[in-house]
């Protein structure tokens, strides 16, 4: 009587983590790197955006603000006009260690100020410009 190779096994179910584990520290890393920074100074009615992204306050951040005036600030001082902000970031820039600048527009602010203060940025030199945004209200 011969009973033959004996049971056989199916494969083993696991889970195996560790892919998830490497996209989840990958995805940890990004948010901490690209997370922008926002620093207090000029008041600026920020547009509600669901799901916006926590910020807080940076020392080495430049700050570009445009008040419900279209007034144009950086890191809390004046500046007269875009070309005169293309002059004062380059000026700023090499004298931060950050060489990211965030802007901050006001919500009452028209859309083509916001792109011409964009343009003087961009001209300026940024390679790296964040939105600010504030969470939704409920």
């Amino acid at each position: 009587m011969e009973l033959g190779p004996g049971p056989r096994r199916g494969a083993m179910s696991q889970i195996n983590v560790t892919p998830f584990v490497d996209v989840m520290l990958v995805l940890l890393i990004i948010f901490m790197v690209t997370a922008p920074m926002m620093e207090k100074g000029v008041d600026v009615n920020l547009p509600e955006v669901s799901q916006a992204p926590d910020l807080q306050a940076a020392q080495t951040a430049l700050m570009v603000s445009i008040d419900t005036k279209g007034q144009i600030f950086v890191s809390g001082q004046a500046v007269e006009n875009p070309q005169q902000l293309v002059a004062v970031l380059q000026q700023m820039r090499k004298e931060a260690t950050d060489k990211a600048v965030y802007l901050e527009a006001d919500r009452e602010v028209r859309y083509e100020q916001v792109m011409q203060v964009m343009a003087a940025i961009r001209q300026a030199g940024v390679e790296r410009l964040g939105m600010v945004a504030q969470e939704e209200r409920r």
